[in-house]
Formats: C-alpha cells, sequence, structure tokens
C-alpha cells in the first residue's frame, strides 16, 4: 500500500474509490478510527455506492492519497456499515466538534484533520483549528493563496486534544487528561462555561474528583447548581467530599434543602458534619465564609511536633501560613506562624514563640470588618472564633477578596 507521507481529511473525503482495474466501486463516505496506544489509528475505508455503504478494511486499501484511493477485492462482498454501530467515524465524530486545547486552555473547533503513517498504520496526528483548515474543506485554500501570499496555519498535536462530544469520548487519551488535570481550575471553569452542557458530563469525567471540585467551585453560582444537579448523586457526592469544607458549603447552600441533604448523607459523616456545620452560618457573615480546617496544636508542643503535625495534616489543609494554639477547651491562646517554626530549636515549646495579642473576628463579623482587618494587619488568614472565644474556623485572605471580586471581572481570567 502507498500512502504519502502525510494527508489532510478533507482532500480525500467524497472522493472516487476504485478497484485495481480502475473502475470506481464508490465514494469515500467516512474514515473509521479506533484509540490507539499513543494515537487514533485508521481501521477501514467507508465506501458509499448507491444507497448502501459497505466497509473496506485498511488490509484491503492499495493506494490512500489525495489523487488516487483504491482498494483490493470486490465491493459487494465487504461488510455493510450499521447506522447503529458504536464506531467511530472521523467525518462524522471529529470534524466540526469542540475539542479542548489542553495546551491552550481553550475550546476550539476542528475544521480538519492531518493522516500520517506510523509503521504500518495511518493515525491521527494533528487537527487543524485555523482559517486555513476551512478553506481547505470549502476547496477554496489555493484560491485564497493568490490574494493573500501567506495563511497562518493553526493546528494542535493529538497530545493535546480531549475531545468533548459523548461519541468520541473512547478517543480521549492518557495524556490529555493528565495535561486537563493540570490546568489552573479558572481555566477550566472558563472551557466549562464554554461548552455545551451535554459535554461538560465528558469533560468532569477526565478529571479527578478534587480538580473537579475545584473548577466547580470557580464557576457562578447558578452554572455550578445545573451542573451539581445533572450529576450522578454518588459522583456528585465524591466531588464535594474533595472540596474544602467552605467550598463545599457554597455548593451545596445553593441546591435545594432535600439534594443537599441527600448529597450529604452519601458523604463520609465527620466531613457532612463539619459541611453542615459551616451551611447553618449566613452567607454574609464570617461564619459563612470560614472554613473549618486550620493545624491546631496545642501550647506544650515542640517545634518538632508542630512541624511533624503539618507534615500530616499538609495534604487536607488549604491555608498552611499559621498554626493556632488551643487549650483543653479548645480556646484561642496564641498563634505560630510556619517561618518562625521552621527557624527555631527543634526542643522549644510553641509557647515560647506564639504571639498571644491575636486579631479575631467573630462568627457573626461582617465581610468588610473582615476584608478591613486582613488589609489592616497584612494578614493571610484571620481566626473566628465563638463567643465564648472557641476556634470555629479561619478566613483566609483569598475566601474574602472571592466575595468582593465580581464574577464579570473573574470571567475576563478565563479564556476567550
Amino acid at each position: 500500500m502507498q500512502i504519502t507521507t502525510e494527508l489532510y481529511v478533507s482532500s480525500v473525503l467524497n472522493k472516487q474509490v476504485i478497484n485495481p482495474a480502475g473502475k470506481s466501486v464508490g465514494k469515500l463516505w467516512d474514515i473509521a478510527i479506533v484509540p490507539g496506544e499513543g494515537l487514533p489509528v485508521v481501521t477501514g475505508l467507508l465506501i458509499k455506492k448507491g444507497k448502501k455503504i459497505h466497509i473496506a478494511s485498511w488490509h484491503s486499501v492499495l493506494l490512500f492519497n489525495p489523487i488516487v484511493v483504491s482498494i483490493a477485492g470486490a465491493i459487494e462482498k465487504m461488510p455493510l456499515y450499521e447506522r447503529q454501530s458504536d464506531a467511530i467515524l472521523l467525518a462524522r465524530d471529529v470534524l466540526d466538534k469542540q475539542i479542548v486545547d489542553v495546551n491552550g486552555a481553550k475550546v476550539v473547533r476542528v475544521n480538519d484533520v492531518k493522516l500520517a503513517p506510523y509503521g504500518k498504520m495511518l493515525c491521527i496526528f494533528s487537527v487543524d483549528i485555523g482559517f486555513r483548515g476551512l478553506l481547505r474543506r470549502l476547496g477554496y485554500e489555493k484560491v485564497w493563496s493568490l490574494v493573500q501570499k501567506e495563511i497562518p496555519q493553526k493546528e494542535i498535536g493529538w497530545q493535546f486534544v480531549n475531545a468533548l462530544e459523548i461519541n468520541t469520548a473512547g478517543l480521549t487519551l492518557s495524556k490529555a487528561r493528565e495535561q486537563l488535570a493540570e490546568m489552573h481550575p479558572a481555566d477550566i471553569a472558563g472551557i466549562i462555561s464554554s461548552i455545551p452542557r451535554a459535554s461538560i458530563q465528558n469533560l468532569l469525567n477526565n478529571l479527578d474528583y478534587e480538580t473537579a471540585g475545584e473548577a466547580i467551585h470557580e464557576l457562578e453560582p447558578e452554572l455550578r447548581t445545573q451542573i451539581i444537579s445533572q450529576l450522578d448523586s454518588e459522583q456528585a457526592s465524591d466531588i464535594l467530599e474533595e472540596m474544602p469544607p467552605d467550598e463545599a458549603a457554597d455548593v451545596l447552600g445553593d441546591l435545594p434543602e432535600e439534594m443537599a441533604q441527600e448529597l450529604l448523607g452519601l458523604m463520609d459523616k465527620e466531613e457532612a458534619d463539619e459541611i453542615q456545620e459551616l451551611m447553618e452560618h449566613e452567607d454574609d457573615t464570617a461564619g459563612g465564609l470560614m472554613t473549618s480546617e486550620f493545624i491546631a496544636i496545642s501550647a506544650e508542643t515542640t517545634v518538632a511536633q508542630a512541624m511533624e503535625e503539618l507534615r500530616r495534616q499538609a495534604e487536607e489543609i488549604e491555608m498552611l501560613y499559621y498554626a493556632y494554639v488551643l487549650d483543653a477547651q479548645e480556646k484561642l491562646v496564641g498563634v505560630v506562624n510556619f517561618r518562625d517554626l521552621l527557624i527555631s530549636n527543634p526542643d522549644l515549646p510553641v509557647s515560647e514563640l506564639m504571639t498571644e495579642q491575636l486579631k479575631t473576628v467573630t462568627v457573626d463579623a461582617e465581610p468588610e470588618d473582615v476584608l478591613e482587618l486582613l488589609a489592616k494587619y497584612n494578614l493571610v488568614a484571620v481566626p473566628v472564633l465563638e463567643d465564648d472565644r472557641t476556634m470555629a474556623g479561619i478566613i483566609t485572605i483569598d475566601d474574602v477578596v472571592e466575595l468582593f471580586l465580581p464574577y464579570a471581572l473573574k470571567r475576563r481570567r478565563y479564556p476567550s
């Protein structure tokens, strides 16, 4: 079989397919593909003759290039294509479909597809998302080049592609999934906001629960409520469990009460109780903004023991700047920052390092007062206390800024 070094799908679709004698056996209607180890692989050609569509296996293809497409064997003896088949077809399932460019963190549309040989196989190497690909599809590429000397080429290597459409989910590559998970949650949220609702589920399926939770929390409340409502209850509860308690409380607080309680019931009881407690505070108070996750130690704890506690809880705690010193009744008596812990004698008790002149707020404090306190004293977090000085949680600077940052401004960070 002879294949050109590379070719575009638009150059062969609807081309007459001939047999070794040079007689037409039909038109190339589509190309069947399957996921490969690294790149999707062509497995056969779908040839339309009259009202019937036959499948010619890739092994029967003699020539495949923009000039000649030739197959061996009688077309009548080749199996018929069943339209209900779950086969992945290049023209039907990839061309004109939306994909995620995980390198550029944006949603794009496929205008053409580049195929190239890899050993004895023919694979998808890249997708064309530019104007040039559109012109090629329409047959105007050469004409356009006469009036404009250079047409920019905009192609994405398949390794940077993540399919969005349900019927192309089988083409999603593990490498693309890993790169998608490494994107900033705000970028993923921007992608979620710009794709059809039917594609969101497939995108979330390519993310681990923690990443999915971070991205969902970045969305506007109305959209994240819609998404959580449409997810399977088990998946939704798993995602919420991986979110920081204050963020999970934000999401659940926007849901109908019955649905929120159902999801809480599916979660680990300790985590559910923690989130439920946060949800009982009004949204526009310090209690509604705080998280109940923080590093708590006693005054007798040594620096070495405090560092060990830090290492033990590091993966679970969102903000790691301070350790809060509590007494036996869980009342706040001091705070020590991690810089002091790092440079101090390991055997020193934290009582000798801690600051006792504390800046705190109560659970019913207004967000404006919290922001003023954080800004005035250049803090990254402030403790939230019950009326009896029991430690209820902390509010981080990013939580307060997020409250005052308009969603319209947040969306400006997202790729267009």
